[in-house]
């Protein structure tokens, strides 16, 4: 009997086989299979069947962009996306500046990569400050900053609002309403919003948001919340369909859109990286096209 990991619950779908149609636009995020090392995760990808995969900075530093590169087209992969820039919300000059040029090199990385987009996350309230909305200017100011440079790399800066229970140390914009009124302040081609089942699902109206997001979707990215949440809120990520979200309205809005990219499955979860990797693997393909590739 095929079971779902980490739950053992019986699965309720057989395992798509590599070739399978659903899987054409299904990408692993790298942090779903943490355990992998970077030429585990490609080569799991690929085995899996999967044409897609979203990568994380530092493992491709590991070994460096010139590697990774090589190894994806080996693979024949493409990179959904590249995280994480952004971090833009220092009070302090020096280290606003450092956040300028350590995002400069992500959009460079992401140049290298041909990645579908680089993922910003905004940041938190620096220690000590409690001036949210300065905070948000900050990230406004940092975003008008990078635009020049990144549409003479020809790559596109995705802001992905985040949970609100996150605002504190991680991204002071909260809802999709929000980064798309940043967004909007530059072109469309340049700068658009990240969209995370993880992060959006709870947004009163986040149906009238994702019409209005439009061609300014970057990246659609998945996984269930959870509860009770875990003392580390960080790892509340779950399997979708082990939790709260209605991905089938969800999906379908964010088709209704206009999107048509890759969907990233995108899981920081204790229980889920405990498991093995390619059982996880195995268990997203199939949540995947029982709960979201129909809605696309």
């Amino acid at each position: 009997m095929t079971v779902d990991v980490p739950s053992g619950m019986p699965a309720k779908v057989e395992t798509p086989a590599p070739g399978d149609p659903r899987l054409a636009r299904l990408s692993l995020n790298q942090r779903t299979t943490a355990g992998w090392s970077l030429r585990e995760a490609i080569d799991g990808t690929r085995a899996a069947g999967l044409d897609s995969i979203g990568l994380w900075r530092e493992p491709v530093a590991e070994v460096g962009v010139a590697s990774a590169r090589a190894w994806i087209d080996s693979a024949g992969l493409r990179v959904s996306s590249l995280c994480r820039g952004g971090f833009f919300t220092a009070s302090d000059p020096a280290e606003r500046a450092a956040a300028l040029a350590s995002n400069r090199a992500a959009i460079d990385e992401t140049a290298a990569l041909r990645a579908g987009v680089l993922v910003l996350v905004p940041g938190g309230l620096p220690p000590g400050d409690r001036d949210l909305a300065g905070a948000r200017c900050r990230v406004v100011d940092a975003v008008a900053s990078l635009v020049p440079y990144a549409v003479e790399r020809g790559v596109r800066l995705g802001i992905e609002p985040m949970n609100p229970i996150y605002a504190a140390d991680r991204g002071v914009v909260s809802t999709l309403a929000q980064a798309l009124d940043i967004a909007e302040q530059f072109p469309a081609g340049a700068v658009g919003v990240v969209v995370d089942t993880f992060h959006l699902w709870w947004e009163p109206g986040v149906g009238a948001q994702l019409a209005r997001a439009g061609d300014r979707i970057l990246s659609y990215q998945i996984c269930d919340w959870i509860t009770p949440l875990p003392a580390d809120t960080l790892l509340a990520r779950g399997m979708m369909g082990d939790g709260h979200i209605d991905f089938a309205t969800f999906t379908r809005a964010v088709s209704a859109a206009g999107y048509q990219g890759d969907v990233e499955v995108e899981i920081f979860n204790a229980d889920v990286w405990a498991a093995p990797p390619d059982q996880v693997v195995a268990t997203m393909a199939r949540r995947y096209v029982e709960l979201v590739e129909p809605y696309l």
